[in-house]
């Protein structure tokens, strides 16, 4: 009887040391899976998953943008008007199957509209409910000489439209993404269009497309 206890007692004593190695090798396994952060730079492309990213929203707003300053309106404005025009960003619909942060890339078309010094910029439809507040908090609040009076905002002459859409080509393991972006600027005063511009992007994807 004492025997077959101390060989049971063995037995299991080598079965708790090879579930305590396959724990350690496991918490091993899981260290060496740790997150890893590296630092990169702001403007550099890395297509991870084929998507619409930072870099696709930056390049694009940059070109557009460049593309309608360049075009006749904007002189035609001037020389009728003998001052720059004043545009407002209204809506970008994304009417592709991904989810695209529309508003990064109204930011970047705004900041590139701004920056270029032709034309004056002014507030979208949500901070101007925010400055409007502000502005009421003033009158009962702030002293006469300080407080800004409602009333004498700068009205837009032109908005700017437009929509994100895709159409996506795969077989097998190939994936082609088409993105088409199409951007409007309309006149506020008799809604006529005045600049349209489109531009298009290619992204060939390799792989497993089971996520897509």
């Amino acid at each position: 009887m004492y025997s077959m206890l101390s060989v049971s007692g063995q037995t299991m004593s080598r079965w708790l040391r090879i579930i305590a190695t396959g724990g350690l090798l496991a918490l091993a396994g899981c260290a060496n899976e740790a997150v890893q952060v590296q630092r990169i730079a702001v403007d550099e492309v890395r297509d991870l998953s084929g998507n619409w990213n930072d870099t696709d929203s930056r390049l694009v707003s940059n070109e557009m943008v460049e593309d309608m300053l360049s075009r006749s309106w904007l002189q035609n404005h001037m020389e009728e008007f003998a001052q720059e025009p004043t545009v407002i960003v209204g809506s970008i619909s994304n009417l592709s199957r991904e989810h695209i942060n529309t508003q990064t890339f109204i930011n970047d078309i705004e900041r590139e509209l701004i920056n270029s010094g032709q034309i004056a910029f002014v507030a979208n439809r949500n901070e101007r409910m925010d400055i409007r507040e502000e502005r009421l908090d003033q009158d009962m609040n702030a002293s006469a000489h300080s407080r800004k009076a409602m009333g004498q905002e700068l009205g837009a002459d032109y908005m700017l439209l437009g929509s994100i859409n895709t159409l996506i080509d795969a077989a097998g393991k190939v994936q082609v993404t088409y993105y088409q972006v199409d951007l409007k600027l309309i006149s506020l005063t008799d809604n006529r269009t005045h600049w349209v511009g489109q531009k298009k992007i290619k992204k060939l994807i390799t792989g497993d497309l089971s996520r897509y």
